[in-house]
């Protein structure tokens, strides 16, 4: 394939919604969870971390099904 054909394939899809940023947002959230699961001040969030982690890891797995 090339570079013009490429260029043609181009999403309709908004900058917002593509892959790369909200890979990117998706592991924060996961990150964010993993810290909340390790300190040991606040049960409540700790209370939240697992729940934190799933929906970061949910939120993974369907935006990398996302155009680039």
């Amino acid at each position: 394939m090339s570079a013009a054909t490429a260029k043609k394939r181009r999403s309709n899809w908004p900058v917002w919604l593509r892959r790369g940023l909200l890979e990117n947002i998706a592991t924060a959230i996961i990150g964010t969870g993993f810290l909340m699961l390790f300190q040991p001040f606040a049960l409540t969030l700790y209370t939240w971390s697992f729940v934190t982690m799933l929906f970061g890891t949910a939120m993974f797995i369907v935006v990398s099904k996302f155009p680039e």
